[in-house]
Parts: structure tokens; C-alpha cells; sequence
């Protein structure tokens, strides 16, 4: 699991944990499961309204954590890695040779909106030239194999691009999803 998602999954289940003890507790007082608090005690001292000060906190704890529920929001929205530039020196004084990996990963994605069931295809590769990673999302018609498109990418169109980038090794995540939309190609 990568971090983000395991830093994800572990903040989830800590707010799950805390509304469910924010709804359990009231309810356990109010079926006298707590005896210690007693169901006809009340839960603060005293009738009278907090200071305003204690309002405003709480007005602004309530902003500061739905703005922050936002920002998660958001960041889920954004899935597609950023691409980076590759630099290349063949000798030291023949010069650079600089490709951006949204260009390079181009003909990559092209060939796998060619293959047969694939309905669209996106890719990135990111990390340094030492160590890249491939991200590929393919969408699938549904008359499409799923199996016979992953096998393709990994021994035809993978390969392709670690030759064609001269990779020795290139990690690769691909995700498959599935269309409800008929396919429109003739085989």
C-alpha cells in the first residue's frame, strides 16, 4: 500500500472511531449503560449559555475542520501524478538532452488505445530516470478482456516503452475499469 492511502485508510478510521464514540456515549448514558453518569444526570453543570469566547472557538474548530475535509476532498479529485523532465548526458562536454515524461509516455498511451476493448487509456510516468514508475489507467468496453489487455501491456507495450526509454526495469500499476457504454470498434 502506498503511504498516501495508508495515511488515508488510518485518518478515516480515526474519525469513524470518533463519531461512532461521539453517538455511542450519549446513547449509553441515556440507557443508563453507564452508571456512573446516571441517565437522569445532566451532562454539563448549569443552564446558562458558555462565554462567548468558548462559541467562538467552537465556530472556529467547526471552519477549521470542514475546510480541512475540503482539502481532503479535493486531493481525492486529483489523482494523476505530476510529470517531470528527464535530463541525459552522454559525455560531459557533448552537451544535455532534457524529455519531459508527459512526452515521452505519449506513443505509450496511444498504442494502448489501439489495442482491442480498450475504450480510453491515460498514463503517466513519474519518478527519476533511476527509478520511474508507470501509472496507467485503461478503461474497458464491455465486450472487452480484461486479461488479455493486461497481458499485452506487460509484454508488448511495456517493453516497448523500457526500450524505447532505455529502462532496464520499469514498475507498472495498471488500473482497469469497466464501461457500461457498448463498444463502438469492428474487429
Amino acid at each position: 500500500m502506498n503511504r498516501p492511502a495508508g495515511l488515508n485508510r488510518t485518518l478515516l478510521v480515526i474519525a469513524g472511531l470518533l463519531l461512532i464514540a461521539a453517538g455511542a456515549i450519549p446513547a449509553a448514558i441515556r440507557f443508563h449503560w453507564l452508571p456512573a453518569l446516571g441517565g437522569n444526570r445532566p451532562i454539563v453543570p448549569g443552564t446558562a449559555l458558555p462565554p462567548t469566547w468558548v462559541l467562538s472557538a467552537t465556530a472556529a474548530a467547526g471552519i477549521v475542520v470542514a475546510l480541512a475535509g475540503l482539502r481532503w476532498l479535493a486531493a481525492q479529485l486529483i489523482r494523476k501524478p505530476a510529470g517531470r523532465t528527464w535530463h541525459f548526458e552522454a559525455d560531459p562536454g557533448a552537451g544535455r538532452t532534457e524529455l519531459a515524461t508527459t512526452v515521452a509516455i505519449g506513443p505509450f498511451t496511444e498504442e494502448l488505445r489501439g489495442y482491442p476493448g480498450v475504450r480510453t487509456a491515460t498514463a503517466s510516468l513519474t519518478g527519476s530516470r533511476e527509478h520511474p514508475e508507470l501509472f496507467a489507467v485503461v478503461s474497458v468496453e464491455q465486450d472487452g478482456d480484461p486479461a488479455a489487455i493486461r497481458d499485452r501491456i506487460r509484454e508488448t507495450g511495456v517493453p516497448r516503452l523500457c526500450q524505447a526509454l532505455d529502462l532496464d526495469d520499469l514498475p507498472t500499476h495498471v488500473e482497469l475499469r469497466f464501461t457500461t457504454a457498448a463498444g463502438t470498434r469492428v474487429a
